[in-house]
Formats: structure tokens, sequence, C-alpha cells
């Protein structure tokens, strides 16, 4: 092996030992405590929190297969007005952490709300929407809206590799629709629905913005963000993120066999592909109105949130009764949000650099490069998306409170500069290394020789071949590695403790705690980082179109 592959994969190696197994090894090593994993276990409160943490995470993804699985069909197989905008309409939901869109849920759901206010016009007795079971409904219907973007880009690519004519020929013996959709095509698009419902059932059995900002405490990541303060003389805390960890990888594993028998080569593509058909009359005006009604209930609350930051007084009425920008100012002039704004754009320029400069050759490892123990390294990089962030974000701060030596350069309460950064950027590296995989995957190899052939060193054909026509996917995986680090939750929430390091949803979240204007400041301030984040789906949205979904498989 040449020696600057054997060097960066030490590298690589060096930076998952740090940040991935010396944390999973530090909280295994301190909860798997028998007497303490019996106390929450036999515990109501915790044993609670688990059974509402998966209850949680089954009915989201139910929601989300039923609200992704139609569009996506409609899709694949037809043609109507606005196709091409159609994904870009699906993303809509992940242009904002779920938990900051739950500030426009409570205005819509709340006592006072809009939904309310309807229900009193027509003399008919207000509903407690988020009372008793329903924050439990609030928090699923809300992760589900954000999720469901995850599950419908899978299914458009994995429909678009079945072949057309085994249902040509399921309808040519005699079955209907819905007998061929349930005997053939979702087992032909199983695997898609195994790569992006296994991230949702784990996304969503482990969030923990989104309760936290309902108030729905009995749950277990909740729980463990309550505890990080007694890491050092209670060790129950480690005892729940263990018991959580053993419960998203058996979730994993139960997804990957109910929904991931049939294995991604079998799912082979027809030779002229399914053209899609345009129906008659008002058919293709009805197809885009189904996406238009998707995108608009997803939309809701993120509607809620804009009106919530202009809105100098919204109390039982259905629009703002007054308009303002005083929320803005007092926003821009909050004395922890300029310096958010900055700590959010140091550390996520950070984590993009390191991504970028681990992403491309761990990319190039796992198409190009070909090793031995090759599917360990694809295993290993993919990993940040299967392990949740609540607990990697614990790890760290265990980590540091056992080997006090660490503290020199990732103090969490300090200086957490550098331990938020290599939070980010361990969990958006598989998002840049898909994204260049799947430039490399279409650019062919026979350039690179033939550059080699001429005299070009291994860096000269990597700067001067590879990287210009690999561009496109490297702009694209850099920039959702700097979007997403920029409102990262769990990693915010539980690293950054004091206000002169907090990023951004740290911010967020600490604004809508204040009694009186504190949410609507949040709003105002959420608001950017919507816009924000938006300009970056829609970029990549463009640049990459159907294949965007690759980014999002374990």
């Amino acid at each position: 092996m040449k020696i600057y592959r054997l060097f960066f994969i030490i590298i690589l190696c060096c930076f998952f030992a740090v940040f991935m197994a010396l944390p999973l090894y530090t909280v295994l090593s301190e909860g798997l405590n028998p007497a303490i994993i019996g106390e929450a276990l036999s515990s109501p409160l915790y044993l609670g929190g688990f059974f509402n943490a998966l209850k949680i995470s089954l009915v989201t993804t139910f929601i989300v297969f039923l609200i992704a699985l139609p569009p996506a069909l409609l899709f694949d197989r037809y043609d109507f007005p606005g196709k091409s905008f159609a994904n870009m309409m699906m993303m809509v939901p992940m242009v904002l952490p779920p938990f900051v869109g739950a500030l426009g849920f409570q205005q819509i759901f709340g006592h006072y709300g809009v939904l309310n206010t309807i229900l009193q016009s027509f003399s008919l007795s207000p509903v407690d929407w988020l009372g008793g079971g329903g924050r439990f409904w609030a928090v699923c219907i809300i992760e589900a809206l954000h999720l469901y973007p995850i599950l419908y880009l899978n299914l458009v690519a994995s429909l678009a590799n079945v072949d057309p004519a085994l249902e040509e020929a399921a309808r040519n013996l005699g079955a209907g629709r819905l007998k061929r959709l349930f005997r053939i095509t979702l087992p032909l698009i199983s695997p898609g629905i195994f790569a992006g419902g296994s991230i949702v059932l784990i996304w969503s059995f482990t969030e923990l913005g989104t309760p936290l900002m309902l108030g729905y405490n009995n749950v277990t990541t909740v729980q463990i963000f309550n505890g990080i303060t007694e890491l050092e003389s209670n060790p129950m805390p480690y005892s729940l993120v263990v018991l959580m960890l053993v419960f998203s990888a058996g979730l994993y594993c139960a997804s990957r066999f109910l929904f991931g028998n049939i294995s991604d080569a079998q799912m082979v593509k027809g030779g002229t592909g399914r053209i899609a058909c345009r129906p008659r009359g008002l058919r293709p005006w009805l197809v885009s109105g189904v996406f238009l009604f998707i995108t608009f209930l997803a939309a809701l609350p993120h509607i809620a949130l804009v009106f919530s930051a202009f809105a100098l007084d919204w109390n039982a009425t259905i629009l703002p009764s007054s308009w303002t920008l005083l929320h803005f100012k007092n926003a821009l002039s909050h004395e922890i949000v300029l310096p958010s704004i900055v700590n959010s754009l140091k550390y996520s320029s950070i984590a993009m650099v390191v991504c970028v400069a681990l992403g491309v050759p761990a990319a190039l490892l796992l198409v190009r490069w070909k090793p031995r123990g090759r599917r360990f390294f694809d295993i290993m990089v993919m990993l940040p998306l299967a392990v949740p962030g609540i607990i990697l974000a614990f790890g760290y701060l265990s980590m540091c409170a056992k080997y006090q030596w660490l503290n020199k350069w990732f103090d969490p309460v300090n200086n957490p500069v550098l331990l938020l950064a290599a939070a980010y950027a361990m969990r958006r590296l598989p998002y840049v290394v898909r994204s260049v995989s799947a430039g490399l995957e279409q650019t062919p190899v026979a350039l690179d020789e033939a550059a080699r052939n001429l005299g070009a060193g291994a860096f000269t054909v990597l700067r001067r071949v590879t990287l210009p026509l690999i561009s496109a996917n490297l702009i694209i995986g850099a920039l959702f590695a700097f979007s997403f680090s920029m409102l990262e939750v769990s990693d915010s929430l539980m690293l950054a403790q004091k206000a002169a390091y907090y990023p951004v949803t740290k911010a967020i979240f600490e604004l809508s705690q204040i009694l009186g204007e504190g949410p609507f400041i949040a709003c105002a301030f959420g608001l950017w980082a919507m816009l924000f984040l938006t300009f970056t789906i829609l970029a990549a949205t463009l640049l990459m179109g159907k294949r965007i979904g690759s980014l999002f498989r374990l």
C-alpha cells in the first residue's frame, strides 16, 4: 500500500478512535453497572421514559411512511405541472430543526392559539391540544413533518431502480393496483424503506430538542439532559445512555431484519426505465395538489414561526393583530445573539474543513483505492448516522470528566471550541463522504489513469483532474456539513455550558425560556436560521436532484 494512503488510514482511524470509540467506551465503562441498570429498569419514572421514547419512534416512523409513500409513487409514475420543483418543495421541512418549529406549533395548537380561535368562532369549546397525551402526539407530528423528506428521497431513488416490466407482468396476470403495490413494488423498494426508515426510527427515538421545547419531560433524552450536571456524583445518566445505545442498536437490527432482507442487488433497473405518463383532465393538477398539500402541512410550523417573528400581539386571533420589527432589533441587541452567531460560524467552519479534509480521502478509499477491509471503513465512516447525537454528546462530556488531561484541548466548560467543532465534524462527516462518493462513482476512472500515464503524480491527478470533476459534489457536501453544523441541536444543547460559548441553537433555546417576549425573539432569530438553511437545501437539490437521497443512507 502506498505510504500516503496508509498515512490517511491512520489519521482517519485516530480521529474515530478519539471522537467515536473513546466516548462510547467511557459511557459503557461507567454505565454498565448491573445494579444501576436494574434500578433504571425497575423505576417507573425511567422505565416510562424508555417506553415513551420507543412509542415516539414507532409512531413517528409510521406517520412518516404514510406521508412519504404516496408522493414518492406519484413522482415516479406521473408527469404533472411543477414536477421539477416537487423535490425542492418536499425538502421544506428540513430548513429548520424541529425543536425551533415547535415554537410555531405551540402558537397554532396552544390554548389561545389559532386552532382554538377558529373553534371558538364557530361557538365550539376550545380543546387542550397540548395537555395530557396531546404533548406526545405533538412531538410525533412535529418530528414526522420534519423527517419525512429522508424517507421520501430514499423511496424516489429506489422506485427509479425498479424494473417496470415486473409490475407490467403482474398486471397482465390480473393483479390489481393494491396487489401490485404490496406484492411487487414494496418488496422491491424495501432497501430504500430500510435506508430511510431506519434513520427516521433512530433519529426520532433519540430526539432531544422537540420534547424539551414542548415540555414533554417524561422521555429518556430529556432525563439524560437534565442529569448532565451530576456526571461525577450520579451514575444514573450513564446507565440511561447505555440503555438508549442498546435500544438504538436493537432498533437498527430489528429494522434491518424486518425491512432489509432484500438487498440492493435485487433492485434491477430495466433497460428503458419507467416512462412517466401524464393523466388526463384535472388529474395532473390533483397530483400537484398532493405535493402542495403535504408541503403546506409541513410548512405550517414554519409559517407560524415567521408570523411570530413579526407579531407584536398574537393572542386568541387567527393572525397577529399587529406587526413589528422590534423582535429582530431586540434579537440583534440581545447579549447572547451576536456572539452565538460568531460562535456557530467558528465551530461550523472548523467542522467543515475537518469534514472535507477527511471526507475526500475517505471517499477515495471506498470508491477508488478499495483496500482490504474496505467494508470495515465503510461501516466506520457511516457509524455517526447510526449513533444518536445525544449519546455522542454525553460521551464527550463523560470523556472529559474522566480523562482530565483532555481538558487542555477539549474543556466543555471553559473552552469548548474544539470539542464542539469535533462533535459537529463527526456528525456531518458521512454527508461529505456520501456526496463525494456519488461524484467519484459517476467519474470515469480512465480519466485519472490517462493523467497518470502522462506522468502526473497522485496529488497532481487529484488536484487537476479528480477534484474539478467532482467539484459540485464536494461543494454540496461542504454546504451540508457547514449548514447542518450551524443548526446542530443535541451537541449544542449539551456541550455549550457557558453563555460566552453558546452556538445558535443553544441561544434560541435559552431565548425561548424567557417569559414575555423571549419566544418571539427566539422566533425572529430562528427565521434567520431558517433562511440560511433554505438556501443550502435549494442549492444542494438543484445540483444533485434525485441523488440527494443518497446522503441520507446508513
